[in-house]
């Protein structure tokens, strides 16, 4: 009997044990400054992820060397379903970028799923001779190394980004990184440099007020809140360059709690009112499970790394 009963209480936990993740507060990292686009939405999705697993998923900002710095401190943190991070494109490029950078996201980061795309948008300045992709090219052929395209700073995506562009267009222009999107969109409004690469929510307005010419967005399909604004693809087949947002864990979480935490992350990211905040931010839901999230960081870290190389872009 007794061993019986033991044998029972052996199954109950075995069963149990697995269910009761999470028991407290879980840290969602992100490796950018509060108020941004990353922040942001974090901060729509925590909440969502609290109330269905019933613990406060609480966002920690941890700002620094391009979302490296939240990435590492994810690659050092316990497997155990506590740390998380909200990871983006740029932060899979970086450790071609930067051979400082220790973390590996293919050893390192368990895909949890995915979050928004965030495109971005080719921009110029309306003087520019240019009002598509299609004349972009023309122009930049046409004067080879004469015209600048600005951008967040070397190895951001905005700058890989511009040279997917080059390589695939058989273009060349000179780079001008600056210090944040913020100090560069004064210059392409003025001329300064006259192209650049933003986040196609920051080239609404401007391009509204017609200070600033948006000539195509980087996602595959075009954003239904710009539809009159063209994708890259469309006269570059293939092309894609918009920056994906997914959860990651470290890698040797329990594949349980991954997957728990995968169920309510494509829950929240599924509704209604999560779509309607997203479409504020000009970002799109990408719901998707563990593998197809780890595919997509595979492919993602092969085609930055091949950017990188062709380019020689390099962190001093």
């Amino acid at each position: 009997m007794n061993k019986l009963i033991a044998a029972t209480l052996c199954l109950i936990s075995f069963n149990v044990l697995p269910q009761e993740y999470p028991t407290r507060p879980v840290r969602m990292l992100v490796g950018y400054a509060p108020g941004g686009g990353m922040d942001t939405i974090s901060r729509v999705l925590a909440p969502k992820l609290s109330e269905a697993l019933g613990q406060q998923f609480v966002v920690e900002n941890r700002p620094g060397a391009s979302g490296g710095v939240a990435a590492e401190a994810l690659a050092n943190s316990q497997p155990d379903g506590y740390v998380l991070m909200v990871g983006e494109s740029g932060t899979l490029a970086l450790p071609a970028v930067n051979p400082k950078v220790s973390f590996d996201p293919l050893k390192q980061f368990a895909p949890v799923g995915g979050i928004a795309m965030l495109p971005m948008a080719f921009v110029v300045n309306p003087a520019f001779p240019a009002k598509n992709t299609r004349e972009l090219i023309a122009v930049l052929k046409a004067s080879p190394g004469k015209y600048a395209y600005a951008s967040p700073g070397v190895g951001t995506l905005q700058h890989l980004a511009f040279e997917l562009f080059k390589r695939s267009a058989g273009v060349n222009a000179l780079h001008v990184p600056y210090k944040g999107a913020s100090a560069m969109l004064p210059d392409i409004m003025s001329g300064q440099v006259p192209i650049g690469v933003i986040s196609s929510l920051a080239a609404m307005g401007p391009t509204k007020a017609g200070r600033i010419r948006t000539l195509a967005v980087t996602s595959p399909q075009r954003l239904p809140s710009a539809p009159e604004w063209p994708t890259m693809a469309e006269t570059l087949p293939g092309f894609s360059a918009a920056p994906n947002v997914f959860l990651v864990a470290p890698a040797g979480t329990p594949a349980s709690v991954v997957q728990k935490l995968s169920n309510a992350t494509r829950s929240a990211v599924r509704s209604r009112d999560v779509e309607e905040n997203f479409a504020r931010q000009g970002a799109t839901p990408t719901p998707s499970s563990p593998s197809e999230l780890g595919a997509q960081i595979a492919e993602e870290v092969k085609r930055w790394a091949a950017v990188v190389k062709d380019a020689g872009i390099k962190l001093e």
